[in-house]
């Protein structure tokens, strides 16, 4: 009974080390959000490999959450999530719902960390580069007018067609308000499904489109962005959104985040949209790019 009683205590001691070492710490896993658009699979892939690659976190990544923003952020504060890529004009705009565009883009900034605050939210870091509203026409159609700006073509637009997406062309703070800023005035105006914009461009039935500046199709040689030369289009810049128990939970986290901060621009992102858009896996095209940039091994 005594040496019975004596094996029972060395099978609970040997179980008691076994929960102490065998098992280790607890996993932390950190969930990351995506919005259904390539940009954003490349830019969580990119987070996640940062942020498995600096600290013994692991990452999950829910792909292309239906309704973007509005589906994504409500569930960041319930924490489903910890974490997502988001644009600072749409956190203005669709989070905070402040009812006028606050131009000076410091003092935005200043004013979203606030109200992101009160939410239990924080913007750790902008990656460097803005999606935002754009003008693109065919390069060499623009050099043969001397177009560069968009001064240049509303000099130009009696002569020209532009195509735009319905939603674009019959927005009141889009299209018309464009054309009224700047005086322009075109030949003719197309409605064109957002998916055939570029069709239409290259095959000159338009001359000039309504475009995102990170588009993919940007990256081609034979296109070109005007130059906004008088600011009538705000930045709209990307930058992770985070909880701010999972930073002051998770102590390595933010020295990963960090590192995004003014790593991509415009042409990059466009470079890497244009990759996966061919058919390279997101992942991958993660990888390469910030091997590139050394923070990888």
């Amino acid at each position: 009974m005594l040496k019975k009683g004596r094996l029972v205590l060395a099978a609970l001691a040997a179980a008691s080390v076994l929960g102490l070492f065998g098992c280790g710490k607890q996993e932390t896993v950190i969930q990351v959000a995506s919005k259904p658009m390539t940009e954003s699979y490349i830019l969580t892939e990119m987070l996640k490999q940062l942020i498995e690659h600096d600290t013994d976190y692991t990452v999950e990544i829910t792909k292309g959450v239906g309704g973007g923003t509005t589906n994504i952020e409500p569930a960041l504060e319930k924490g489903d999530f910890d974490l997502y890529p988001e644009y600072t004009r749409t956190g203005w705009l669709n989070v905070l719902k402040m009812p006028e565009m606050e131009k000076d883009d410091a003092v935005l900034f200043e004013k979203l960390q606030e109200g992101y605050a009160e939410k239990g939210l924080t913007w750790a870091g902008l990656y460097g580069f803005s999606n935002t509203y754009g003008l693109a026409m065919r390069k060499d159609r623009a050099e043969e007018l001397g177009i560069k700006t968009y001064s240049d073509l509303a000099e130009k637009s009696g002569e020209l067609i532009f195509g735009g997406n319905p939603d674009y062309l019959e927005l009141e703070t889009g299209y018309p308000r464009l054309c009224e800023a700047y005086g322009m005035s075109f030949k003719d105006t197309k409605q064109i499904d957002i998916g055939l914009k570029y069709e239409a461009l290259e095959n000159g039935d338009v001359d000039v489109i309504n475009a995102f500046t990170t588009d993919a199709k940007l990256a081609s040689e034979d296109l070109t962005v005007l130059e906004d030369d008088q600011v009538f289009f705000e930045r709209y810049d990307a930058g992770t959104v985070v909880r701010m128990d999972t930073l002051e939970e998770n102590p390595q986290l933010e020295p990963a985040l960090r590192k995004m901060e003014g790593l991509i621009t415009e042409s990059e992102m466009q470079q890497l949209n244009a990759r996966v858009e061919a058919g390279e896996e997101d992942a991958a095209v993660a990888e390469d790019f910030l091997t590139q940039k050394g923070l990888l091994d």
